[in-house]
């Protein structure tokens, strides 16, 4: 009989999940298994509802990154009211953008502030009392004071356009309920009650900055914990093939970064990709139908985004970009935890963009909705914060949704967290030691990379509950830790 070590749950992470690492009988790691084990439903229960009323439902899946279900099911039913993207009035598309890069902005402060940093700035070995956002703040008060400040200035962005900073309501079918005033505009400008746009930047540089320091000396350990070659999926910019978070083409490299999927637009997404099923996960395993299921699969989010694109539009995001690069020599990167340092360079990215957008006069236009032709099916794709985001829809002749399918982002990177998972298991796990608090978080950095939202659902912050538990090949356990 094999051996088996549960994690359950997996917390700091948005949602609920445990991992599995199976031994076999000389104590050596067989396989491992990285679990979602709720069931949402989405999918079924939207059947039946107007196709309207799509973009405030389904927000409900999350409530860290409600923008980005709210906009991608607001592009699918824009098409099913006869409109692509670039139809709809100039002032409702900014509007929109700005709307889905200040959701970008909060969701990247708080993953690296909040989640994140206390396992860069306190170690694995730490104690979890200290590992925390609370040990943060007590350690590195002006670092915690400018996350949070961070993340508020995002959300407020989100208020001011969709009325409430958590499942508000923005976007109608074919462009947006309200423009922006003057008055609101000149609140993220001028640093009077808030700090500015221009704080913002400033900050993101100096995040940069630490984070650079922090890879010169953590090199070695960045270039191979939770390392391994895999395929990497997002949205490029139609013309230029830069960096695209709101609407682009689809394309998706291997580990070497020859292109496995050429720029393809939203529409034919169904072509390329099929999604595998588990009987021990929920998830699904997205993957290119040509490549099949061993090689086709792909990660996406932030290190994904900067793999496949050519470049970033916004000057400082794209000179981060050029050292990020040089860190691999130019190079597709297959490590996990540069993750981490590409959240950044895209917090940096959706500032300058704010910044330019929030100086622009078409947000205060009134022009803001627009019609076509009706149709029976609408696709829409866009970059969540952890990845690309996939919301399609068919409807009868009386308005009602027939047909629901969403990839959200976590569920492309299933594959590679049960990667990372299994990494991790190989090289730390041994069944003839005791289970450490270092073989815990280590599973946990390498979850955490990539920021999961394993139910589109709510955020757990704080310390993690984890729990291991180690059977000896006769299934009597051999050891148990706990951290509650």
């Amino acid at each position: 009989m094999s051996q088996k070590i549960v994690i359950d749950p997996v917390t700091r992470v948005e949602g609920h999940g445990k991992v599995t690492i199976h031994l076999d009988e000389n104590n050596k790691v067989k396989d491992s298994f990285f679990h979602i084990v709720e069931f949402r439903g989405f999918e079924k229960f939207i059947q039946g509802h107007p196709y309207w009323e799509a973009p405030v439902m389904v927000q409900r899946l999350c409530g860290i990154c409600p923008v980005s279900h709210h906009l991608a099911a607001a592009k699918a039913i824009d098409q099913i009211v006869g409109l692509e993207p670039e139809d709809l009035s100039i002032s409702a598309q900014k509007i929109r953008k700005l709307l889905h890069y200040g959701q970008i902005f909060q969701s990247h402060a708080l993953h690296f502030f909040y989640l994140a940093s206390p396992d860069l700035l306190f170690g694995s070995d730490a104690s979890p009392s200290k590992r925390n956002v609370v040990g943060v703040a007590m350690e590195y008060p002006e670092l915690a004071k400018k996350g949070i400040l961070m993340r508020k200035f995002g959300q407020e962005i989100i208020k001011m356009i969709a009325g409430k900073r958590i499942h508000g309501i923005s976007a109608t079918p074919g462009g947006v309920h309200k423009r922006i005033s003057p008055q609101e505009r000149d609140y993220f400008l001028n640093g009077k009650e808030i700090p500015s746009i221009d704080a913002m930047i400033e900050w993101s540089k100096e995040i940069l900055e630490f984070i650079k320091v922090y890879h010169s000396k953590n090199q070695e350990w960045f270039n191979q914990f939770a390392a391994f070659p895999s395929g990497h999926l997002g949205l490029v910019n139609k013309k230029t093939g830069d960096l695209e978070l709101y609407d682009g083409y689809l394309r998706a490299i291997d580990a070497s970064g020859s292109i496995t999927l050429n720029d393809i637009p939203s529409d034919t997404y169904q072509n390329y990709f099929y999604e595998g099923v588990e009987k021990w996960s929920y998830l699904k395993f997205p993957y290119l139908k040509h490549l099949g299921r061993e090689h086709g699969w792909n990660r996406v989010g932030p290190l994904a985004r900067l793999n496949v694109c050519e470049g970033i539009s916004t000057p400082l995001a794209a000179f981060e970009r050029l050292s990020f690069l040089n860190a691999t020599g130019g190079k597709t990167n297959n490590a996990s935890m540069y993750s981490h340092w590409a959240r950044l360079i895209e917090l940096l990215h959706c500032a300058e963009l704010m910044k330019e957008l929030l100086e622009d006069d078409d947000l205060l236009s009134s022009d803001l909705v627009r019609r076509g032709n009706r149709r029976s099916e609408g696709i829409g794709i866009i970059e969540a914060p952890r990845g690309t985001l996939i919301h399609h829809y068919q409807v009868d002749e009386k308005d009602r949704i027939t047909r629901c399918n969403l990839i959200v982002s976590t569920t492309h990177n299933n594959e590679a967290m049960n990667q990372a998972v299994k990494w991790v298991a190989n090289e730390v796990i041994d069944g003839n030691q005791k289970v450490s608090e270092a073989m815990l978080n280590q599973v946990e950095v390498a979850i955490r990379a990539y920021d999961p939202c394993l139910s589109c659902a709510t955020h757990a912050m704080g310390q993690m509950p984890l729990e291991i538990t180690l059977y000896d090949h006769l299934g009597n356990i051999a050891d148990v830790k706990r951290r509650n």
